[in-house]
C-alpha cells in the first residue's frame, strides 16, 4: 500500500471525528458563548449578563458543551463556573477570531493583570464578533 493510500485511509478514519468537533461551532450563540469563556472561567450569572443569554437557552447549550467535554464546571457554593476543557478549543477560537474579526486575542493566560492599551479581550470580542464574509 502506498503513503498515500495509507494517509486517505487515516483521513477518513478522523474525518467523523472531525466533523463533530466542527459542529460545536455550528451555531452563532454557541461559538459566541465558547469565544466568552475561552477567556476566562465564567459563571452562569456573568455569561446570562454579559452575553444576554435567556437562561433555558443557556442551560441547552452548555448542557451540550459538557456532555462533548469541550467545557468543564466547578461548583462554589451556589454558583457553577464554566471554563474549557479541551485546549483545541481554543485554538480554533485564536484561528476564527484571526480570520474573521483580524485580531488575534489577548487570552487570559497570556495577558498580564494590567493589559497594554488597546489589547482586547475574548469576551470583548465575543460580544462584537462578526462572522459575515467580507470580500
Amino acid at each position: 500500500m502506498s503513503d498515500l493510500a495509507l494517509f486517505s485511509d487515516a483521513m477518513q478514519d478522523k474525518a467523523a471525528q472531525a466533523a463533530d468537533f466542527m459542529r460545536l461551532f455550528s451555531t452563532p450563540s454557541r461559538l459566541m458563548l465558547l469565544c466568552h469563556i475561552a477567556q476566562r472561567e465564567r459563571s452562569v450569572g456573568e455569561i446570562q449578563d454579559e452575553l444576554g443569554f435567556k437562561q433555558p437557552a443557556l442551560s441547552q447549550q452548555l448542557a451540550e458543551l459538557r456532555q462533548a467535554g469541550v467545557v468543564r464546571t466547578r461548583r462554589e457554593s451556589r454558583q457553577i463556573y464554566y471554563s474549557i476543557a479541551d485546549d483545541r478549543v481554543a485554538v480554533v477560537m485564536e484561528m476564527l477570531l484571526a480570520m474573521f474579526c483580524g485580531t488575534v486575542p489577548v487570552t487570559s493566560t497570556e495577558a498580564p493583570a494590567g493589559r497594554g492599551a488597546g489589547a482586547v479581550s475574548l469576551g470583548e470580542m465575543a460580544r462584537w464578533a462578526r462572522l459575515d464574509k467580507t470580500d
